[in-house]
Protein backbone atom coordinates (compact mmCIF):
# COMPACT_ATOMS: atom_id res chain seq x y z
CA UNK A 1 0.00 0.00 0.00
CA UNK A 2 1.67 3.40 -1.03
CA UNK A 3 1.32 6.24 1.00
CA UNK A 4 1.57 9.53 -0.81
CA UNK A 5 2.02 12.77 0.68
CA UNK A 6 0.01 15.71 -0.10
CA UNK A 7 1.92 18.00 -1.93
CA UNK A 8 1.78 21.93 -0.40
CA UNK A 9 -1.09 24.24 -1.26
CA UNK A 10 -1.75 26.38 -4.64
CA UNK A 11 -2.05 29.25 -2.23
CA UNK A 12 1.35 28.24 -0.19
CA UNK A 13 3.17 28.26 -3.76
CA UNK A 14 1.47 31.50 -4.81
CA UNK A 15 2.42 33.40 -1.68
CA UNK A 16 5.96 32.15 -1.88
CA UNK A 17 6.39 33.59 -5.20
CA UNK A 18 5.10 36.39 -3.94
CA UNK A 19 7.04 36.69 -1.36
CA UNK A 20 11.17 36.09 -2.68
CA UNK A 21 9.49 38.75 -5.87
CA UNK A 22 8.87 40.98 -2.87
CA UNK A 23 12.11 39.89 -1.19
CA UNK A 24 14.16 40.62 -4.21
CA UNK A 25 13.53 44.55 -3.26
CA UNK A 26 14.80 44.08 0.17
CA UNK A 27 18.52 45.74 -0.58
CA UNK A 28 17.17 48.97 -2.30
CA UNK A 29 14.54 49.34 0.62
CA UNK A 30 17.70 48.95 3.33
CA UNK A 31 19.59 51.96 1.43
CA UNK A 32 16.22 54.14 1.64
CA UNK A 33 15.74 53.44 5.60
CA UNK A 34 19.69 54.56 5.85
CA UNK A 35 18.80 57.44 3.92
CA UNK A 36 16.32 58.67 5.79
CA UNK A 37 18.26 57.57 8.94
CA UNK A 38 21.08 59.88 8.15
CA UNK A 39 18.92 62.89 7.09
CA UNK A 40 17.03 62.26 10.56
CA UNK A 41 20.58 62.21 12.40
CA UNK A 42 21.87 65.57 10.39
CA UNK A 43 18.74 67.67 11.49
CA UNK A 44 19.34 66.22 14.98
CA UNK A 45 22.68 67.64 14.57
CA UNK A 46 21.62 71.07 13.04
CA UNK A 47 19.14 71.73 15.82
CA UNK A 48 16.58 71.81 12.88
CA UNK A 49 12.95 72.47 14.25
CA UNK A 50 10.43 70.15 15.61
CA UNK A 51 8.33 70.26 12.44
CA UNK A 52 11.55 69.45 10.12
CA UNK A 53 12.57 66.34 12.57
CA UNK A 54 8.83 65.49 12.16
CA UNK A 55 8.41 64.92 9.32
CA UNK A 56 12.37 63.41 8.71
CA UNK A 57 11.26 60.47 11.65
CA UNK A 58 8.04 59.86 9.78
CA UNK A 59 9.95 59.47 6.57
CA UNK A 60 12.24 57.41 8.92
CA UNK A 61 9.62 55.28 10.01
CA UNK A 62 7.88 54.63 6.33
CA UNK A 63 11.70 53.58 5.16
CA UNK A 64 11.79 51.40 8.19
CA UNK A 65 8.24 49.90 7.72
CA UNK A 66 8.86 48.89 3.99
CA UNK A 67 12.04 47.56 4.53
CA UNK A 68 10.88 45.20 7.59
CA UNK A 69 8.21 44.36 5.19
CA UNK A 70 11.04 42.74 2.50
CA UNK A 71 13.11 41.16 5.16
CA UNK A 72 9.91 39.60 6.44
CA UNK A 73 9.23 37.94 3.07
CA UNK A 74 12.33 36.98 2.89
CA UNK A 75 12.19 35.26 6.04
CA UNK A 76 9.64 33.63 4.71
CA UNK A 77 10.50 32.66 1.55
CA UNK A 78 13.81 31.47 3.20
CA UNK A 79 11.87 28.95 5.27
CA UNK A 80 10.40 27.29 1.93
CA UNK A 81 7.03 26.23 0.32
CA UNK A 82 6.53 23.77 3.06
CA UNK A 83 6.41 26.25 5.97
CA UNK A 84 3.38 28.46 4.72
CA UNK A 85 1.39 25.22 5.57
CA UNK A 86 3.14 23.35 8.44
CA UNK A 87 4.47 24.94 11.80
CA UNK A 88 6.62 22.41 12.23
CA UNK A 89 8.29 22.90 9.15
CA UNK A 90 8.77 27.07 9.81
CA UNK A 91 10.41 25.81 13.24
CA UNK A 92 12.58 23.57 11.66
CA UNK A 93 13.46 26.28 8.95
CA UNK A 94 13.99 28.74 11.64
CA UNK A 95 16.71 27.05 13.02
CA UNK A 96 18.94 26.70 9.69
CA UNK A 97 21.92 29.01 9.22
CA UNK A 98 20.44 31.25 6.34
CA UNK A 99 16.50 31.46 9.09
CA UNK A 100 18.33 31.99 11.83
CA UNK A 101 20.03 35.21 9.62
CA UNK A 102 16.87 36.41 8.14
CA UNK A 103 15.23 35.99 12.18
CA UNK A 104 18.16 38.64 13.32
CA UNK A 105 17.59 40.50 10.44
CA UNK A 106 13.78 40.69 11.10
CA UNK A 107 13.92 41.74 14.92
CA UNK A 108 16.97 44.08 14.01
CA UNK A 109 14.70 46.38 12.23
CA UNK A 110 11.67 45.89 14.39
CA UNK A 111 13.72 47.09 17.45
CA UNK A 112 14.75 50.01 15.09
CA UNK A 113 11.73 50.40 14.31
CA UNK A 114 9.94 50.68 17.74
CA UNK A 115 13.20 53.09 19.09
CA UNK A 116 12.15 55.44 16.53
CA UNK A 117 8.73 55.41 17.06
CA UNK A 118 9.15 55.94 20.75
CA UNK A 119 12.10 58.83 20.79
CA UNK A 120 12.49 59.67 17.16
CA UNK A 121 9.61 61.31 16.26
CA UNK A 122 8.98 64.72 18.40
CA UNK A 123 6.12 64.89 19.80
CA UNK A 124 4.49 68.32 18.79
CA UNK A 125 2.44 70.00 21.49
CA UNK A 126 -1.20 70.56 20.87
CA UNK A 127 -3.16 73.28 22.17
CA UNK A 128 -5.34 72.49 24.93
CA UNK A 129 -9.10 73.97 23.87
CA UNK A 130 -9.85 76.38 26.82
CA UNK A 131 -13.04 75.25 28.77
CA UNK A 132 -15.47 77.80 29.07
Amino acid sequence: MAFFRPRVSREAEVRYHADREISRSYPELLERARQAESTLRELRAAAADEVELLAAGRAFDQALTEALRAAEAGQRATFGVKSYDDRIARRKAKATPRGREWTAEVDRLRTLREENRMWGIPRVPRPVPATA
